[in-house]
């Protein structure tokens, strides 16, 4: 055990420290950990994807159930789908955080294509005259390339602001259409909270969703294709 413990605190030899700037002279080698760095860089991105579809499928199936539930019978209270809209939210904040991660090693795969294979099919220069020291500190020092705001007006934009959509003209239609036998204000009230409350709340809840969809306009998230024109690359 004690020689274990002195192999462990005895400090590494030169070489092993200096080996790292031995691969970074080496220009096959560093081409080679690139290669290896961006398919890993792709496997990350994918995976975070990956869980921010199933937190999506959830959300959808929620919807769903909610709705089978709520127009299933006329019994059926109304402010079952603005507990689906509060779950939706909570769904809505886990998708912030893992876009915000996919972004992070998205962000980096896109830089090593930009200045590494781009160049090499095309050498035209570099889009970062530094990109080495800047993807080695973006490795030392990782950060989210987007701000919560933006990821949030991502999501709604794409997902859930139609999501939101459908619990609110279900609720509308819940409480105007589907419960005949009482007046609408009725049927949308919450204990406690009359239903003109209830519906102002949620007609300034939903005008705050398309707030959030249509801003910010300026957009950082990098390898995002937004307002661009479809390439005729294919064509030629």
């Amino acid at each position: 055990m004690a020689a274990d413990d002195e192999h462990t605190d005895r400090p590494l030899h030169r070489e092993d420290e200096d080996i790292a700037a031995e691969i970074a002279d080496d220009t096959e080698t560093l081409l080679t950990l690139l290669s290896d760095f961006y398919r890993g860089g792709i496997s990350q991105a994918t995976s975070n994807q990956n869980r921010i579809d199933q937190t999506t499928n959830w959300a959808i199936t929620l919807i769903a159930a909610l709705l089978s539930v709520v127009f299933s019978s006329p019994d059926m209270p109304a402010y079952l789908l603005i507990v689906g809209i509060v779950i939706l939210c909570v769904f809505l904040s886990y998708e912030v955080r893992r876009y915000r991660f996919f972004d992070l090693y998205r962000s980096r795969v896109r830089f090593v294509e930009e200045n590494v294979y781009a160049n090499a099919l095309e050498p035209t220069g570099v889009e970062h005259s530094n990109w080495r020291e800047e993807l080695s500190d973006d490795l030392r020092n990782p950060t989210f390339k987007v701000t919560v705001t933006e990821a949030l007006s991502r999501r709604v934009h794409r997902v859930y602001g139609l999501l939101f959509g459908i619990l609110g003209i279900g609720w509308v239609a819940k409480v105007t259409m589907f419960t005949p036998e009482s007046r609408w204000t009725e049927a949308a009230e919450l204990p406690g909270v009359s239903g003109v409350v209830v519906a102002v709340v949620l007609g300034a809840f939903y005008l705050s969703i398309v707030v959030i969809a249509k801003w910010p306009s300026d957009r950082e998230a990098k390898g995002e294709i937004h307002g661009e024109e479809p390439g005729e690359w294919k064509n030629q």
